[in-house]
């Protein structure tokens, strides 16, 4: 481990905050109805303070051990942070679990775990989800719960009122056990990596000397804080440099949390930026858009337009990640003034790994690595190997996995192809288990022809397959617009798509052009186990489901057509 500063440590941020700027609002949570609570680093600090001082007393009664696990089953709200905070000043470990889980995930992970408490908090499917919490675990419930959630625990607010704030400094050591992350897995079992709050503090400071954020920036928190680039970027971020973070409270009022929080630091992942976009483009088709851009006047005054409706007119750095950006959605932004960085990380890293440089065009790379990250590719499989100070301890309870995870000689295995220019930037091009052969012996790289097909408005996600076939063939899931064109007028859908599969053929290699598109109606979601809740598709389910179709599907001969 890299020497960390005590002071740049979780708790010691939150002490910071609370002796130099108490009166400062620095949370702003939605209540419902427009209304919202707003937080001072004074009031965080103090419930934080209950709520440690009620963990600690309750791990002493029931004799849990030193490193206890604390659950977080909750979406994005401000008692999830401060829960985070309050575990580790009582000494425990924080598992956080991504609020979209079913039942049987659930209860893998807070068996696997060993998990002694839960906080639950704000959730659309409780009634799914209770299953897997097993009855006699005991938690509490945050204000906005499910009203059941509220019957059977105790609420936030009531175990703070009744309990005296703990007192003094808590210090924890930079080597100690933080949290585990349960990965979202596009394949197998969620593996809980464990990170340091050493690892913590290294990433954030790395991270910052790449992205310029101070303490009069303001964050939207709305994707899962169970996600590492959250949890790095936003809760880490909001710690080290005193912003101030708004939380969104449904899809139905995004469009208003954006505009109430007018973030000057935004994140989002590929398939967002997409339905952005496609928004965008449903209200002014793209043709009229670009006209209208290359005038000089007026195009300026189109883009203050779209990005004030998109809520990041004030947004002076953009990112996206967790999945690869497509270069042509990258240059429809950077046309509207929004440059997009592209980072590249995972869980095992911290998302701590690569970033696009600000002000330099490198689309279609995911940037240099950050300061003080190695990275290597291997001269045989391809595969890019990183290590820094913020790597993993390991995945907790599984040394087997933890040592596949690592070469002989201490990198970290990412699993991901690339290849690196001249200036040291990366591109990202697959997986290196997700290449396949088709029956012609020819190796396929199923990401940059899902990405050049995921260019287009009808469809939301794709996914390439077609191992020991003669050649692949694309299955894609419709967008919301391409589900009412499908409603509407069927034929011209499969026409545009059809025109659309042809100009990708025509800039692939002859043995990597699709035979076919089948387009799906139902949509994939992570409910029925399709994508991850950060949206990346699981290839090894869509193929689990569809490939006794392939056979038939190509059989029909035709260009495009439905699958369900």
């Amino acid at each position: 481990m890299a020497t960390i500063a005590t002071d740049q440590l979780a708790l010691q941020r939150l002490y910071h905050w609370e002796r130099t700027a108490a009166a400062t609002v620095t949370l702003t949570q939605p209540m419902g109805g427009g209304a919202v609570k707003d937080y001072t680093w004074a009031q965080v600090a103090d419930q934080v303070r209950r709520m440690a001082a009620f963990l600690k007393a309750k791990g002493q009664a029931e004799g849990w051990p030193a490193d206890a696990k604390v659950a977080i089953l909750s979406k994005n709200c401000a008692w999830w942070l401060m829960s985070d905070l309050a575990i580790w000043m009582a000494g425990y470990v924080s598992v956080p679990l991504y609020p979209t889980l079913a039942a049987e995930t659930i209860s893998q992970i807070l068996a696997h775990s060993e998990s002694r408490f839960i906080f639950i908090g704000k959730l659309d499917g409780w009634e799914g989800m209770k299953p897997g919490v097993p009855a006699g675990l005991p938690g509490a419930s945050y204000a906005l719960s499910p009203a059941d959630v509220q019957q059977d625990y105790e609420g936030w607010d009531a175990i703070c009122a009744r309990t005296a704030p703990m007192p003094g400094e808590v210090v924890r050591d930079a080597d100690e056990l933080c949290t585990l992350i349960y990965t979202s897995g596009t394949t197998g079992l969620p593996k809980g990596v464990m990170h340091s709050f050493g690892a913590f503090a290294w990433a954030v400071d790395a991270g910052l000397k790449r992205i310029p954020m101070t303490g009069s920036d303001r964050m939207l928190s709305y994707l899962p804080l169970a996600h590492v680039v959250e949890r790095t970027l936003v809760e880490h971020g909001w710690l080290a440099r005193g912003i101030r973070v708004f939380f969104a409270e449904s899809l139905d009022t995004f469009a208003a949390d954006l505009q109430r929080a007018l973030p000057t630091i935004f994140f989002s992942v590929p398939r967002l930026w997409v339905k952005f976009q496609q928004g965008i483009q449903a209200k002014m088709p793209q043709e009229k858009l670009a006209r209208l851009l290359r005038l000089p006047i007026i195009g300026g005054l189109v883009r203050k337009k779209v990005l004030k409706a998109l809520g990041l007119n004030h947004c002076k750095f953009a990112a996206g990640g967790a999945a690869p950006m497509p270069v042509a959605l990258l240059e429809w932004y950077a046309a509207l003034g929004l440059h997009i960085n592209e980072g590249y990380g995972m869980t095992e890293n911290l998302a701590l790994s690569h970033l696009t440089l600000p002000g330099k065009n490198q689309r279609g790379t995911v940037g240099p690595a950050y300061e003080g990250v190695q990275v290597r590719i291997d001269p045989v499989s391809g595969e890019l190997q990183m290590r820094s100070p913020a790597v993993m301890l390991g995945y907790f309870k599984a040394p087997e996995q933890t040592r596949d995870a690592f070469t002989e000689d201490g990198w970290l295995r990412t699993g991901d192809k690339a290849s690196q220019d001249a200036d040291g930037c990366v591109r990202i091009t697959g997986r290196v288990k997700d290449l396949f052969k088709t029956s012609k012996g020819k190796y396929v790289a199923p990401a940059p022809i899902e990405d050049r097909l995921g260019m287009n408005p009808y469809i939301e996600a794709v996914c390439v397959a077609g191992a020991n076939m003669g050649q692949p063939l694309g299955i894609a899931m419709l967008s919301p617009q391409g589900l009412q064109q499908a409603g509407s007028d069927s034929a011209a859908l499969l026409a545009e798509l059809g025109r659309h599969l042809d100009d990708v053929n025509a800039r692939l290699d002859p043995h990597e052009q699709l035979d076919t598109l089948v387009v799906m109606k139902t949509p994939w979601t992570v409910d029925n186990g399709f994508i991850t809740p950060t949206f990346k598709v699981k290839r090894n389910r869509i193929e689990e489901v569809y490939a006794g179709k392939f056979d038939a599907w190509v059989g029909k001969r035709s260009k495009v057509m439905f699958g369900d």
